[in-house]
């Protein structure tokens, strides 16, 4: 069973139909704990504010749960900010998983603020990348990215660089959308449910 973590923030129908391509027939939309504990592979989805978005998450009781699931899971861009130590959006504290803080680009000439549209990934680590090439383009919209840490799986550059994606232990993250991210996304989500 895949599960999608549904608590309210999130472009669910998008991760929903890019599993569907993958061979996902029913993923499981929830918030509960056990579903989600069951689960064989987890998919923690986000869009727009950071502090909403992690209000949402303690309201559903399980800001402190996830980071107990054992089974890979997967953040997707503010999914994975939420995984972070903590975000300048709001200037709110995150679950913690990943050792990096998630702060705002800032504006220098030529940068263009959210960084939205395809662009690569360079230093491109774990099997989460199976079968992708070096600087293989991914498809971005984002104000606020996490910085570079050891968790670092794979780099972009936006005016700076920044973390593309995350590992550790069983969790992982892209800042971008895999599930816009044409084959190159496709790849990296079939290498997620083969984890």
């Amino acid at each position: 069973m895949i599960a999608i973590v549904d608590y309210g923030v999130g472009n669910i129908r998008s991760v929903v139909n890019a599993l569907s391509r993958a061979g996902v027939a029913e993923p499981v939309l929830t918030a509960d704990r056990e579903l989600l504990s069951k689960a064989d592979k987890v998919v923690l989805p986000g869009v727009g504010d950071a502090s909403c978005a992690m209000a949402a998450l303690k309201d559903c009781g399980l800001a402190e749960f996830i980071p107990t699931l054992k089974q890979p899971v997967l953040g997707i861009c503010v999914g994975l900010q939420l995984m972070c130590r903590r975000s300048e959006e709001g200037d709110v504290r995150c679950m913690g998983i990943f050792d990096t803080d998630v702060v705002r680009f800032q504006p220098a000439e030529g940068l263009k603020i959210p960084h939205m549209g395809w662009n690569s990934v360079c230093g491109l680590k774990t099997p989460l990348f199976k079968g992708l090439n070096e600087g293989s383009f991914v498809y971005y919209v984002h104000s606020y990215y996490p910085q570079l840490c050891e968790d670092t799986i794979a780099v972009t550059r936006h005016g700076v660089e920044f973390s593309g994606a995350l590992a550790k232990g069983n969790f992982y993250g892209t800042q971008f959308h895999p599930e816009k991210s044409g084959e190159a996304g496709a790849a990296i989500i079939r290498n997620f449910l083969e984890l």
